[in-house]
């Protein structure tokens, strides 16, 4: 009976600890905690046969420690879903203007500016509402099909594949700000063009402010779109997390 559950709870405690929402500040450890005792005992009945559990024995803490890096390779690859939120959201804030104002993140505890806040909590709400942490405990329950608990965990090309992906988490928030890109630089060359027709015109006084405006409006524009965005962007995120376990 030990080993049935033992075994299960250090991949599924941390899988807890590193992924989005439930693994962040904002939560209590206990929380987390209570979580991931629930958690496994939900899916240790529809689990494969475990191994026998010896405590004193140093390939059961080889193999605890594997189980480990299983659960938080598979929380931390959903970070990067999050992230690219954020970083699109400061990559609009710093073209228009708006990256002055800034607040602190109670998920990560950094600065970050209260437009990537105010995405961060969309994309949170939207990941919810659509079941999202359903499909993650279910690619968990699935690792355990695919990796067995034991020795035989993920090898240097899934690490490989996971570092690869930080070009895509930019690609992603590039995706996301371009509109607002655009018609910021565009914005700009005009206020150019004005200052090379009229030198005495004074740009900083009128085209900040005027950036600064066109910057709200476009993230008025975009949130309606950012659900698309989003469905796109989580469909392709969780179907990789998926393939890192074949």
């Amino acid at each position: 009976m030990v080993s049935t559950f033992l075994w299960p709870l250090f991949r599924v405690s941390s899988f807890f600890m590193a992924i989005p929402i439930v693994g962040t500040q904002m939560v209590p450890v206990r929380v987390r905690l209570g979580l991931a005792l629930v958690v496994t005992l939900l899916i240790v009945p529809v689990l494969p046969e475990m191994p026998i559990f010896d405590g004193l024995s140093l390939y059961n803490w080889l193999v605890i420690a594997n189980q480990i890096l299983i659960g938080v390779v598979l929380g931390f690859t959903l970070q990067l879903l999050f992230q690219s939120f954020l970083a699109g959201a400061q990559i609009i804030a710093m073209q228009s203007g708006l990256g002055f104002a800034s607040m602190t993140d109670p998920s990560n505890g950094v600065s970050v500016v209260v437009v990537a806040q105010f995405y961060s909590m969309m994309a949170t709400l939207l990941f919810l509402a659509m079941n999202g942490h359903l499909v993650m405990i279910e690619i968990l329950a699935q690792s355990f099909f695919y990796l067995p608990v034991g020795l035989t965990g993920v090898d240097g090309e899934v690490f490989m594949r996971i570092v690869l992906m930080l070009s895509w988490l930019f690609m992603a928030a590039l995706l996301m700000a371009m509109p607002a890109i655009l018609a910021l630089l565009i914005i700009n060359l005009a206020f150019g063009i004005m200052t090379k027709a009229a030198p005495q015109l004074n740009i900083f006084a009128i085209g900040f402010p005027f950036i600064m405006l066109v910057g709200l409006f476009m993230h008025w524009v975009n949130v309606p779109i950012f659900y698309d965005h989003y469905v796109r962007m989580t469909d392709f995120m969780l179907s990789f997390i998926h393939s890192l376990l074949l």
